[in-house]
């Protein structure tokens, strides 16, 4: 079969967080892939913006405005997907959000905030999606994790505790769901380049940090993570789950 087992042609793939940044990215490596794609997120006007670009690029794409965070929403979004685009076969968990201040000083509603969106959020897709992947017996899910899933950094405990919680959730939808024909695997990523870490990549002494700690020296860029979720969404990772497959350019391999 050669190459073709990494082709997701005739697959539905929903990708959460994908109007920008590393969720589009997946989104867009997915398509390219051959898989039909669904975009999800809150704002509808950057949705419809990424949509377009999908579109214009040649791709069978649709997206769906609800918040993932919420169970509610995301156990009816899911079945509006269901009925109304297709069968899920793949979906990646990527909504994710951070804020960064020191630990005493962190009011209890931004710990729910990050906890809700990074963690909960997960849990809901996975529930709502899985109860038809079971049906099917097959389906692959796929979360984004971080190396934060297995390294601390100051003033991102909430962070950290959610993409732990996410690196354990997988292996426990693994260990759950196998006997469905079931895949749950995850990606780390290090340090991207993306909008929402412009203010990092613009500061020097941050930018010259992540260089020095990442043995291949730089920051990666989105494009670099489309590899590792074409194929765990695929047929070349058939007998792949519980895995986090790290993308950090070394990272968490060095002290």
């Amino acid at each position: 079969m050669g190459l073709d087992r990494f082709s997701l042609k005739g697959r539905y793939a929903l990708v959460t967080g994908s109007s920008q940044g590393i969720g589009h990215a997946l989104a867009k490596g997915l398509a390219e892939a051959g898989a039909t794609i669904v975009l999800n997120g809150r704002d509808e006007v950057k949705l419809e913006k990424a949509l377009e670009s999908l579109r214009t690029a040649g791709h069978a794409a649709h997206a769906r405005a609800f918040d993932v965070s919420d169970s509610k929403a995301a156990t009816t979004g899911v079945e509006a997907i269901e009925h109304e685009i297709g069968p899920i076969d793949i979906l990646i968990n990527n909504a994710g959000m951070t804020r960064r201040m020191p630990t005493e000083d962190l009011p209890d509603e931004t710990w729910h905030e990050i906890i809700r969106t990074n963690l909960d959020s997960v849990f809901y897709m996975s529930r709502a999606v899985g109860r038809h992947m079971i049906g099917r017996k097959r389906g692959s899910i796929i979360n984004i994790c971080s190396v934060m899933s297995e390294l601390g950094r100051p003033t991102i405990v909430p962070y950290t505790a959610s993409k732990g919680g996410v690196k354990m959730m997988t292996k426990g939808l693994a260990a759950d769901w196998g006997k469905h024909g079931i895949r749950v695997n995850g990606i780390g990523p290090g340090y991207f380049k993306t909008p929402l870490n412009e203010a990092l990549i613009k500061d020097e002494t941050f930018s010259a940090w992540v260089a020095s700690r990442t043995p291949l020296g730089r920051w990666g860029e989105v494009d670099e993570l489309v590899g590792a979720a074409v194929f765990l969404a695929s047929d070349a990772a058939s007998f792949v789950t519980g895995h986090i497959l790290y993308v950090e350019g070394g990272m968490t391999s060095v002290v």
